[in-house]
């Protein structure tokens, strides 16, 4: 049996980075979060217990706590329904949150809150920028005064200008609200502009975490050097500088993935005893877990 992929902590008003490249999970892990999906194996805990073990009122509450912003921001919303319809849908669900008579003033505080005219509530999504549609998301997503929120992959779809916009908006309203997040992404850049810890995933397993300026100045596990090889970086001079390490081959399949470290087929520094032995994910003189046998710490990002 494989040992356990994911094992990380998320602490309150903390913003926790999920990195890596496509198929390593990092949207799984979010579903499974949310209870979208249910786990094979392993507990999700909330507060000290286990969501799968919730019933139906601890489920919505659980659900009022805890929201999710996902990457589409269009097939995130009903094309049907306004912008006032898409804000007071959660209210339709938790009836005891808010009496139906406020319903108006809660969309147009909404609406303002994320840096929208609360004049368009009756607009429909189509009739905004894809910039604008996060927006809405996250408003809706804040219409419960939830606790924690799951943002996968927020941004990725968005203008570079307009990314900046939102992930402002979002450290705003953590500083505010004292929110905390999981924030799926694949752009590192992105990550350390709103991220306190991050934590790297390859292939379905955390492969190194710690904090943000530790992990992306200092990365130990192969895999997070090549992550942010992969950032271009410049001197004074505007010249380019730092070497690019580039992965050869594909991504394993992680129906069938590789004996002992998963990473060892695509790792320069790979030998017999990655093939033969499963690294633990623990600390190894860096002062941060890292899942390989040979850790070597380098300097990353510039700060």
């Amino acid at each position: 049996m494989p040992s356990t992929a994911v094992s990380v902590e998320l602490y309150p008003g903390e913003v926790l980075g999920v990195v890596g490249e496509s198929g390593c999970g990092k949207s799984t892990l979010a579903n499974l979060i949310m209870k979208l999906e249910e786990p094979t194996a392993g507990t999700i805990e909330y507060r000290g217990r286990d969501i799968s073990a919730f019933q139906d009122d601890e489920l919505k509450t659980y659900r009022r706590e805890v929201q999710m912003v996902f990457q589409d921001t269009f097939g995130s919303l009903d094309p049907r329904m306004t912008i006032a319809d898409v804000l007071t849908e959660p209210f339709t669900i938790h009836r005891d949150v808010l009496d139906k008579e406020m319903w108006p003033d809660k969309v147009r505080a909404l609406l303002k809150l994320v840096g929208l005219d609360p004049d368009h509530a009756n607009r429909y999504p189509h009739q905004f920028s894809g910039g604008q549609r996060q927006r809405i998301n996250i408003a809706r997503a804040l219409a419960l005064d939830p606790k924690v929120l799951v943002c996968d992959e927020p941004v990725s779809a968005l203008d570079v200008s307009v990314q900046a916009q939102v992930v402002n908006l979002l450290k705003d309203l953590r500083d505010e609200f004292g929110l905390s997040y999981i924030f799926v992404a694949h752009d590192l850049s992105v990550v350390r502009q709103i991220a306190d810890r991050v934590a790297v995933m390859y292939l379905g397993q955390v492969q190194e975490i710690g904090d943000e300026a530790d992990v992306l100045l200092h990365p130990s596990h192969p895999y997070t050097q090549a992550l942010v090889s992969a950032l271009p970086t410049a001197d004074e001079h505007g010249n380019t500088t730092g070497k690019r390490i580039v992965l050869s081959g594909d991504l394993p399949s992680p129906a069938d993935p590789p004996s002992g470290c998963r990473f060892r087929t695509r790792c320069w520094m790979a030998q017999q005893k990655c093939a033969d032995e499963e690294p633990a994910l623990i600390e190894r003189g860096t002062g941060r877990p890292t899942k390989c046998h040979f850790v070597t710490p380098t300097v990353g990002v510039p700060a």
